[in-house]
């Protein structure tokens, strides 16, 4: 697997067709809600395959002093291998690269565990966002 900053339409359109298939056909988020304003201001990134076919993504907007990660999703067949660490510890070293060493996300609360194992920090009670209940987290590096 290899995860790749979008640098291109056909990675952003990769992207774009992971997060379609798990959060608007697998999770009923409804599109419009999914693709927003903040698209052209966030960093994309694109986890690949061995084939080569996307399977995984997520995005990174700079608020303030620190990165919120957006966005994060694995084809369902391919969570719990790694996948995901993977794909955010890209995330994190693109930030510190760029001097952020501060973190901030919505998870879902079935996927508040996975956060914790990197490290992130709940500092919210349950909300709904697109009808799913999530928790704000945060990290420090």
């Amino acid at each position: 697997m290899k995860v790749e900053v979008v640098k291109s339409d056909r990675q952003l359109e990769d992207a774009f067709t992971v997060r379609k298939k798990v959060f608007v056909d697998e999770q009923n988020v409804p599109e419009e809600e999914e693709i927003d304003d903040y698209e052209q201001e966030s960093i994309h990134f694109v986890l690949y395959s061995e084939d080569h076919e996307a399977i995984g993504a997520a995005r990174l907007r700079f608020v303030e002093d620190y990165g919120k990660v957006e966005r994060v999703c694995i084809f369902k067949e391919f969570r719990g291998t790694g996948a995901g660490k993977m794909l955010m510890q890209k995330l994190e070293h693109t930030a510190s690269d760029r001097g952020y060493k501060k973190f901030v996300l919505y998870a879902q609360t079935h996927a508040e565990k996975f956060y914790r194992r990197l490290g992130y920090h709940t500092y919210s009670d349950i909300f709904m966002d697109a009808g799913i209940p999530h928790v704000a987290m945060k990290k420090e590096i």
